[in-house]
């Protein structure tokens, strides 16, 4: 009979000595003395990792904020130019009625001086 790997008793004794080597490992984790100091640099990385995420968010907040407000203010100044373009278009519009209705009166006054004239000629 051809042997095709390890043996039940092979592979059970090398699971045992692999479970000894990592308590082992983590017994000279435990005891060792750089271990705290190792955890507590560790813990003041993540720490100064959050302030900075904390600091960007609040940036960030803050530049959304801007950008709203010149958003802002970019549309008063659209409002305001179309108000006084609007308001401007309506005074040209009142002069432009008001040149008519002037030239309309002279037109009127020219034609009724004619037609005066003409009735004194005609002697009436």
């Amino acid at each position: 009979m051809k042997k095709h790997g390890p043996s039940f008793s092979e592979r059970q004794q090398a699971s045992s000595e692999a479970k000894k080597k990592l308590l082992d490992r983590a017994k000279a984790r435990a005891e060792d003395p750089n271990a705290a100091a190792r955890a507590e640099a560790r813990a003041r990385a993540a720490a100064e990792r959050e302030a900075a995420a904390a600091e960007k968010r609040e940036r960030q907040r803050a530049e959304k904020a801007k950008r709203a407000e010149e958003r802002a203010r970019k549309e008063a100044e659209r409002r305001a130019a179309a108000e006084a373009e609007k308001q401007r278009k309506a005074e040209e519009a009142a002069a432009a009625e008001q040149a008519r209705i002037e030239l309309e009166a002279a037109q009127k006054a020219k034609r009724d001086a004619r037609y005066a004239a003409r009735k004194a000629r005609k002697g009436r």
